[in-house]
């Protein structure tokens, strides 16, 4: 089966999550290769600065959006193909992290963090999919976690999403290679990002988001459905879920430092 695989004389790139962090690396990392790229985030200004700053081959166009609101990205694939033209490459990096503590469970904890990390990839990939059909072709990435490989502390609403990413990924992945349509799913480890600033244990291999730019766009070079990096650990961690769960929890509370860590006092 041919591979898809995105150039800038195909069509305008699309990411999610632009404003900060990968989704901005990205981005500019795309822009750099020719890309016309699509920026979409909550903060209009934060985009509108990164857009005006931008020196390069590409061009990057604000069309900003919430990703946990089905119209606003309707919208931006309507602005896509009625301003501007062919949608090629999409990269869903939105995503929030919102640390999850067992002695003090809160269901909105889960709640927004589904809405965002699943919920708003959904609401992206169903127009995505749709105006894709129409082409022929076209190619999605989207950005999910090594935690989707096993539960880590802190993690049990954010890995739970990321875990959620990839199954839907692998699933739709028999169908969208019909259409022509591929679809890959990146794992990264630990970016250093605004969310993994919020991580209160000790983070192994944490890597620039430029550095995680630089390896999400050489995968969608690639023919891999799995983009993961840097692999010395992401391989490592994928590894622990043959062992055995009872030194699985230990070698994890051990690394992490979380089995000296006392319980937390709830939140009033």
């Amino acid at each position: 089966m041919t591979h898809f695989v995105a150039r800038p004389e195909h069509g305008f790139a699309w990411v999610t999550g632009a404003s900060s962090g990968i989704g901005e690396a990205v981005a500019l990392k795309l822009a750099s290769e020719g890309f016309t790229v699509v920026l979409t985030a909550r903060n209009h200004q934060k985009l509108v600065e990164i857009a005006n700053a931008f020196r390069g081959p590409g061009k990057l166009i604000v069309l900003d959006g919430d990703v946990t609101k089905p119209d606003d990205m309707e919208g931006v694939i309507s602005a896509i193909e009625y301003e501007h033209g062919t949608l090629a490459l999409v990269v869903l990096c939105a995503g929030t992290y919102v640390p999850v503590h067992g002695e003090d469970l809160k269901r909105r904890d889960f709640e927004e963090t589904f809405a965002v990390n699943f919920g708003g990839v959904v609401n992206c990939v169903v127009p995505a999919v749709a105006h894709m059909k129409r082409q022929g072709r076209g190619q999605i990435a989207i950005v999910a976690s090594a935690t989707a490989y096993g539960g880590l502390p802190t993690s049990a609403a954010y890995g739970a999403s990321k875990a959620a990413l990839n199954n839907m990924a692998e699933s739709l992945k028999f169908d969208l290679d019909k259409l022509g349509i591929r679809i890959q799913i990146v794992n990264p480890g630990f970016v250093q990002t605004p969310l993994t600033d919020k991580n209160t244990f000790s983070m192994i291999s944490v890597i620039s988001s430029e550095k995680a730019a630089e390896e999400i766009v050489d995968g969608l070079k690639s023919t891999r459905f799995e983009i993961t990096f840097p692999r010395r650990f992401t391989y490592v961690v994928k590894a622990l879920k043959f062992l055995p769960y009872s030194a699985y929890f230990w070698l994890i509370g051990a690394v992490t430092g979380w089995t000296k860590k006392p319980l937390r006092p709830p939140e009033q």
